[in-house]
Parts: C-alpha cells; sequence; structure tokens
C-alpha cells in the first residue's frame, strides 16, 4: 500500500502538472468571487470550502485557532484528502493546539521556513483546482469584531502558482513565486504591484488597512489624492500612524478610524480603484502597508478588475467608513 506521504506528494505533483499544461486562455472559464467575513461566531462560507475538497487540500495559514476549521481538516483527511498545513513558525504557541491535533491526525502538517519573518499568508486551496484568499486569519475568538474579506479564484494559472509555491514552502525550498494572472506576493513583487493599483487610480481610492507605515505606498497614495483622486482610507487606530494620517489629510484625502481594543476591528487589507468605472481594480490579500510585511514576510494577494467582488468589497468598506471617526 503506497504511504500517506508519497500519496500526498504524487497527487500534489499529478495536480500541479495538469495545472501547468492545460491548454487554455489566460483567464477563460476563470471565476471570481468574494465574501465579507460574517461578524458572528463561525465562519461557515470557510468551513463549507474546506469540506468541499475530495482530493487534496493545501492550507497556508498564519494563526489558525479555530476549532471547528482543525476538526472539518482532520474529518477531510479521514475521509481519503491529502491535507498539508503550513503554519507561522513565530506563532507556535498561537497554533500549538492546531498543530497538535492535525499532527496526532495524521494531517501532513509543518511550522513554516525562518526564511521569512513571518509567513504571514492566508490561503486554502482545494483539489489543485480552486484557492481562497483571505485578509484573515482562522481565528475564532476575532470572527465577531474582525472587518476581513475572502476571495474565490479558480483562474488555472493564479492556482498553479499558489501550490508551486506551497510545495515549495511546505518542504522550506527556496522560490521565486509567479504571479499567474493576478496576484502578488511578498518579498518579492508586492509593493510594485500595490503601486500600479494606486498610480492607476484616477477617479476614486478606497484603502481599508489594518497598519499604515511604508513610506513608499503612503507617499503614492498622497501623491494619488493631490492629482485629484478621491482618496477614502478606512484605519485602525490612526494614532500610530499620525504623521501618515497627516500626510494624506494635507493632500485632500480622508481619513477615518476605530481604534478599540474591544470593539469593531479593521483587520482587512484591501484596496479598491475607481470603483464602477472601466478602470477599476481591487487588490485583497494578507500584507499590510508595512515595510516588513511588503519586504520580509511571505504574503500573498490578488488583484482583480471583477465587478461581484469589488461590490462585495466596496459595500463593506462605504459601511466602515462612514462608521468611523475622522483622524
Amino acid at each position: 500500500m503506497i504511504g500517506k506521504s508519497m500519496r500526498r506528494a504524487g497527487v500534489a505533483l499529478v495536480a500541479c502538472a495538469a495545472a501547468l499544461t492545460t491548454a487554455v486562455p489566460a483567464h477563460a472559464a476563470a471565476g471570481y468571487s468574494a465574501f465579507a467575513f460574517s461578524l458572528s461566531s463561525s465562519e461557515p462560507t470557510i468551513y463549507s470550502f474546506i469540506n468541499s475538497a475530495t482530493k487534496t487540500l493545501d492550507m497556508t495559514m498564519y494563526e489558525l485557532k479555530d476549532t471547528t476549521a482543525v476538526n472539518d481538516l482532520i474529518a477531510r483527511e479521514k475521509a481519503g484528502v491529502a491535507v498539508r498545513v503550513i503554519l507561522d513558525h513565530r506563532e507556535t504557541t498561537t497554533n500549538a493546539s492546531a498543530y497538535s491535533a492535525l499532527k496526532a491526525a495524521g494531517v501532513g502538517v509543518v511550522y513554516s521556513s525562518s526564511t521569512y519573518y513571518y509567513t504571514h499568508q492566508k490561503t486554502i486551496t482545494v483539489d489543485g483546482t480552486k484557492s481562497l484568499v483571505l485578509t484573515g486569519n482562522l481565528t475564532s475568538v476575532y470572527y465577531p469584531t474582525s472587518r476581513d474579506f475572502g476571495v474565490f479564484d479558480n483562474d488555472t494559472n493564479d492556482v498553479a502558482a499558489i501550490e508551486k509555491v506551497f510545495n515549495a514552502d511546505y518542504a522550506h525550498t527556496a522560490i521565486t513565486p509567479s504571479d499567474g494572472d493576478n496576484l502578488l506576493w511578498s518579498p518579492t513583487d508586492a509593493r510594485s504591484r500595490l503601486l500600479s493599483v494606486i498610480n492607476g487610480a484616477t477617479a476614486t481610492l478606497d484603502i481599508e488597512e489594518e497598519e499604515f507605515s511604508d513610506s513608499t505606498v503612503v507617499s503614492a497614495i498622497v501623491a494619488a489624492a493631490n492629482r485629484g483622486v478621491t482618496v477614502r482610507i478606512a484605519l485602525e487606530d490612526p494614532a500610530s500612524y499620525s504623521s501618515e494620517v497627516a500626510e494624506v489629510d494635507g493632500a485632500g484625502g480622508s481619513v477615518v478610524g476605530y481604534s478599540s481594543s474591544t470593539g469593531f476591528y479593521i483587520h482587512a487589507k484591501v484596496m479598491v480603484a475607481d470603483y464602477g468605472l472601466s478602470t477599476q481594480k481591487i487588490e485583497a490579500g494578507s500584507m499590510n502597508v508595512t515595510t516588513n510585511s511588503l519586504t520580509s514576510n511571505r504574503e500573498l494577494g490578488i488583484i482583480l478588475t471583477d465587478s461581484a467582488v469589488a461590490s462585495v468589497i466596496e459595500t463593506a468598506f462605504a459601511g466602515d467608513f462612514a462608521g468611523g471617526t475622522p483622524a
């Protein structure tokens, strides 16, 4: 009987080879959708995606502290799905319970390479055909209060790129990630790809971020406001970024914040440029607007023009911006 580790490796290689050799034009049959975290005690959309796996499930997660998600992963393994999980090597205390439970159940689970300061990526790929790119972790204590998003992506080139990086990161081997059709990665091209969204904005730029300190990105946002783009930012704890906020305000942008340790928390990392226009672009992912996040961590995001994804993110943003306190 073939060992479980050999089965995992074989399935991953077959899935990756199939994705790379499928002769389709870019974006053919690709589908995208998004959801805002439900602000409740559970995330059923994520659980349903985990439970949809029939062959393979690969997860990279900065923090995994959700008993339901862990039990679902174990159930998939017991059902014959080859489940592999990468957890951040600096968050061993947070991830200890999940790591032990998964290991005991025979799930392939490893701590991430120290090559990256944090493995802050939050991604799940099912059956080598569909990936879920998240801004939030699977940490259930924060679900009721944190603004976060998930984007589903079945673009063949994107999923193949995500799986190739996963295989390298799981084995702690070096890799230069491919962007597929829509991706951005840290520590390779995240900053330049974010700048392409910001610099391409012609009318509006809506941003929702937990952290806001990378000078290059902040300067590009300020430049957008100076050239007449309507810039709106919903930020967690603006007081921690007072000089950056002052720059945005001075250029005519608008910043609101929440700054609450117990209530609603802006954990999202999203940008929407030119919402509703032909030049519309949406970015969502794990990377914060910090130098460490953009240059030292393993992070993954996605840039799309999809109207349905834009609508989900913009609708949540509009409510959050309206409910914030001007900074």
